[in-house]
C-alpha cells in the first residue's frame, strides 16, 4: 500500500524531474520511487562497509551461525 509523504525539492530539480518525466511518459512519482530505490543499492553499501569498518575496529563482533542456533534451541 502506497502512502503519501512531502519533500521540498529545488525548482530546478523539479524542472528537471518534470522533462524526464514528460519525454519518459512517466509521472513524478514513478520517476522519485526508482530513483530511491536505486539510492538504496548505493546506501546498501554504505552499510555494509560501516560493518565491516566497525568489526576490524572492535566495535562490534561476529556470532558463529552454530551459536546462533544454539541460542534458538535449534539442534544441527
Amino acid at each position: 500500500m502506497k502512502q503519501a509523504i512531502n519533500i521540498r525539492l529545488e525548482k530546478e530539480v523539479i524542472e528537471t524531474l518534470d522533462e524526464y518525466a514528460s519525454e519518459l511518459n512517466k509521472t513524478r512519482t514513478g520517476l522519485i520511487e526508482k530513483a530511491i530505490e536505486l539510492y538504496f543499492d548505493t546506501l546498501d553499501e554504505m552499510v555494509a562497509d560501516k560493518r565491516i569498518d566497525n568489526l576490524k575496529s572492535g566495535k562490534s563482533s561476529l556470532v558463529s551461525l552454530e551459536d546462533v542456533f544454539k541460542a534458538a534451541g535449534i539442534n544441527v
